[in-house]
This record gives C-alpha cells, structure tokens and sequence, in this order.
C-alpha cells in the first residue's frame, strides 16, 4: 500500500485555509496551543493536517468566546469538552443577566426627553454602581475608533515615500543638469531605482498593515 503523503503548509496557506490572521497564528503558538514542527533545511515552521485541525478547534472555541485557559485544558485532556462548555455557561449565564440590566436601563434612559447636556448623570451612575456591588458588570465602550489606527502607519509611510521620492528626484536632476560630472549611466539608474524599490516596500507594508486592521485587529491581547 503507497504510504499516505504528509502535507506540509507555510503559514499564509495556513492564513488562507482556516480564515485566521498569521498574528494569530503566532499567538496560540507562544501559549502552547500549537506546536508545528521546524523544517530542518531552512527552519521554518511547518503546519500539517494536525495543526489545521487544531486551528480549527481554536477557532470555533475562540468564536464562542471562551478562553485561552479553558481550551489549554480540555487540549490536555484535563477536562472534557462537555466539561469546558459547562464552565463556558456559568460565565454565558452572568453575561446574559449582565446585558439583560444594560438592555432595561437603557429603555429606561430611552423615555428620557432632555438633551445629554441636561440628563443627571449622577442618579443613573449610582443605579449603575448599586448594581454593580451585587455582581452585575456593565460593557465599557471607551475605546477609540478603529479608523484612528489607520492614522500612524498612513502618515509614517507618506513622510518617508515623500523623503525617498525627493531624493530620487534630486538624484534624476543631478544626473541631468550635470552629465559630465554624473556617474555612469547604469550606476546612476542603480542608484535612482533604489529609492523606488524601498518605496514599493513601504506601500507593501501599508498594504499589509491596513489589511490587518480591516480585520478586527483590536486589543490582540484582550480578545486571544
């Protein structure tokens, strides 16, 4: 019988079979819940039907929420699925009561005509506090606006392609204001071509970048 052929993946066929960012990836492997082998000719890292499969599994229980805790165990076998899930519920359970508090203040806050300027906050805070001594937690929504992520790395890359086209540029002038003192021709375009390559570079990485945010790559560390 012809032995089964083993499949060996790089991590952006990974990337695209399983629908989870390299970020990611990378994530799970440093906590232990992936261990891929090491290619003994150049070292990278190998991924196989395993590690697809186990990717798999961290997907589905990382998109009902539950943690990296709870899936190390039962990936040890310390406790079962069923195990997890129940433990899963408890927290589930708290949530849902958590939200269904949320969700009554708010159509409380909903019958109120009075623009925010004139609404007393204190009252509705002290509501929120009272209830929070008894264990209801309420989401906090105080964080920035994804598009502001896009604004670093958009305005890092235009400073340096505009340093970079203008030395290019100065360059090309150089080279044809003044030929007789210019270096040789291929030398000359060696040198102009390589600003442009590391521009191409640079837009190559804001590509990358932007497309990780678009993503939903938010709090890395608070969400896996």
């Amino acid at each position: 019988m012809k032995p089964k052929e083993v499949i060996r993946l790089k991590i952006n066929e990974v990337e695209a079979l399983v629908g989870i960012t390299k970020k990611n990836i990378r994530f799970y492997e440093e906590k232990g819940l992936l261990s891929p082998s090491r290619n003994s000719e150049n070292g990278y890292r190998d991924y196989g039907e395993a590690e697809v499969a186990t990717l798999r599994r961290i997907k589905l229980m990382r998109k009902l929420g539950v943690p990296i805790e709870e899936i190390r165990r039962m990936q040890t076998g310390t406790q079962t699925v069923g195990d997890g899930m129940r433990r899963h519920l408890v927290t589930l359970e708290r949530e849902r009561r958590n939200l269904e508090e949320s969700v009554r203040l708010c159509e409380l806050l909903r019958e109120r005509t009075e623009p925010l300027g004139e609404l007393d906050a204190g009252s509705v805070l002290e509501t929120l506090e009272k209830l929070e001594q008894t264990g209801t937690t309420f989401p906090n929504k105080q964080r920035q606006d994804v598009r502001i992520r896009y604004v670093a790395p958009v305005a890092i890359s235009a400073v340096l392609v505009a340093l970079l086209g203008g030395m290019m540029g100065l360059m090309i002038w150089g080279f044809l204001t003044d030929p007789a003192s210019a270096p040789p021709l291929g030398l000359a375009v060696v040198l102009s071509a390589l600003p442009g390559l590391l521009i191409c570079g640079i837009l190559y990485a804001l590509f990358q970048r932007i497309m990780e945010i678009g993503k939903g790559e938010i709090d890395d560390a608070k969400k896996y």
